[in-house]
């Protein structure tokens, strides 16, 4: 047959592809991965990494090794336009690569509301990698002077960040810090109250600070500037104001949902184009919204790999089933953690150990698949 997949990101709605790669291209199928970099960082672990539970390398996944390994091509680099008529993807780089059958994992990003200053030192929570450099500022100057701290953001990944860069700076001896999380409406604003007194609870008695309906509007060198008006000294300021699907499905034309995600059928197929399939947070799943958590990337995994096979070979598409309620765990630092589940919750160290063995496992479950030898065909 010797058609040509093409994969754009090697993230969680992936891994089962990557891991099959050997396996289609016993098929006669070419295979091509697109990705920014070699790496890529497991985020649901990304503020442990900040707080030094985890190393780097405990975290990621080497993509680039993983397709050379499965006989496919890794380039490097970052589609900018994809072209369905012509079955091509456009790069940053300019060079364009054809497809038969093309999915696209590449991912969410955080589109800042607020203003920036050229001078101003803001560090956004993804990609994964900028938590790396937000780590290394805070070892830079945490034993010198107690930084003042401003978090961006009433989501999970504010709460997760604040607690970790406690912990960073206890664990490196550091002077206390002032961090203060600044949410635009109310903390934690879509989940039951349970769960945001909880956590709300436990950070407070940290000494982290939160401020409602109080957002940052403009972030300059040392200092945030409030919607109130009010300005508040910043050394640091972390940006985790939400984030939003690539913007290359609209720029190309595609079909999206109201948040710029690539619009999927129940196959995770594109509505309009039937070569084209997607998952994780870069899509709109049309028969149901979908959270931008990482549990849906996974659960993702199998179908998505069964279907491209699919496509690729003429057979018919299996559909995805999203299935039921997810387990909510936030790491809030300091091996503390908040958990829920239909209704049951639990916080402290047992949260904590619970992510962190469900993480871990799932690390080390394809780090090792993506690192053996090639398996037989799917």
């Amino acid at each position: 047959m010797n058609k040509k997949l093409l994969l754009l990101g090697g993230g969680h709605a992936h891994l089962e592809t990557l891991v099959a790669l050997s396996a289609i291209g016993e098929h006669g199928h070419e295979i091509t991965v697109v990705a920014p970099s070699r790496h890529h960082y497991y985020s649901g672990m990304g503020p442990g990494m900040l707080g030094g539970t985890f190393t780097p390398e405990e975290i990621r996944f080497d993509t680039e090794a993983a397709v050379r390994a499965g006989g496919g091509r890794f380039v490097t680099g970052l589609a900018v336009a994809i072209d369905p008529s012509e079955k091509t993807v456009r790069l940053a780089s300019g060079e364009r690569l054809s497809y038969d059958v093309l999915s696209a994992n590449v991912g969410s990003f955080v589109k800042s509301p607020f203003e920036k200053a050229p001078d101003a030192e803001v560090f956004p929570v993804k990609p994964i990698e900028s938590l790396l450099s937000l780590r290394q500022a805070i070892l830079d100057r945490c034993r010198e002077t107690a930084l003042h701290i401003s978090v961006a953001g009433g989501g999970p990944s504010s709460a997760e960040v604040a607690g970790n860069i406690l912990q960073l700076i206890k664990t490196a001896r550091g002077e206390p810090p002032v961090i203060t999380i600044h949410a635009r409406r109310r903390f934690l604003e879509s989940f039951p109250d349970t769960i945001r007194q909880g956590v709300t609870g436990r950070l407070s008695k940290r000494g982290i600070k939160l401020m409602e309906n109080n957002a940052v509007a403009r972030a300059e060198k040392n200092a945030v500037t409030l919607v109130s008006g009010a300005c508040q000294h910043a050394d640091v300021v972390v940006d985790a104001t939400g984030v939003r699907p690539s913007t290359l499905f609209a720029d190309s034309g595609l079909p999206t949902g109201p948040d710029g995600g690539l619009t999927v059928n129940r196959y995770l197929q594109c509505t309009d184009h039937p070569d084209i399939f997607g998952g994780g947070d870069c899509i709109h799943f049309e028969p149901e919204p979908l959270a931008k958590v990482g549990v849906y990337a996974v659960r993702q995994n199998a179908v998505l790999r069964d279907n491209l096979l699919a496509r690729l070979e003429g057979t018919p598409l299996s559909p995805f089933d999203p299935k039921g309620s997810y387990l909510l765990i936030f790491n809030l630092g300091e091996n503390t953690g908040y958990l829920h589940k239909n209704g049951f919750t639990t916080a402290g160290r047992l949260a904590f150990h619970i992510k962190t063995f469900i993480d871990t496992r799932f690390m080390k479950k394809y780090q090792r698949l993506l690192s053996r030898p090639p398996a037989g065909r799917v």
